[in-house]
């Protein structure tokens, strides 16, 4: 048996339509088919795979700041980081950025509705090569 890949994170949430709108909106996922599960939520897709699936629940107690949740950020592996960042600026989103040179990384974190954290990951080599075309 071998790990290939991260297949999908799934968050649970109170703003279902508000989690839907951010991760549409911002990180340009889609909606896409969904079992049809007893309770609400979204599959949201980059290219076919469903990599972030949303529940809807009641309890706010049940998200973001639990003490017991110990899952500091995910990560989304990106290209277009001109793009993205010009997204970001003009959805007025919160971001930092940080160049991992010795990794060829450049990291955008940011946080969702809900306050959960993760970043975009682009190649040092998209940063550049957006520097070039500009």
């Amino acid at each position: 048996m071998e790990i290939v890949r991260l297949d999908h994170v799934n968050i649970r949430t109170t703003r279902l339509d508000e989690m839907i709108k951010w991760y549409t909106d911002v990180l340009g996922l889609r909606i896409g088919f969904r079992p049809n599960f007893p309770f609400g939520g979204a599959w949201l897709y980059a290219g076919e795979i469903a990599v972030v699936h949303l529940i809807q629940i009641d309890e706010a107690s049940a998200i973001g700041s639990e003490a017991s949740l110990k899952l500091e950020h995910f990560a989304l592996r990106a290209n277009g980081q001109s793009e993205f960042e010009e997204r970001l600026k003009k959805k007025n989103e919160k971001y930092s950025c940080v160049e991992l040179t010795d990794a060829n990384l450049v990291l955008y974190n940011i946080w969702d509705p809900d306050g959960n954290h993760l970043h975009v990951d682009f190649a040092l080599a998209d940063s550049a090569d957006d520097r070039v075309a500009s």
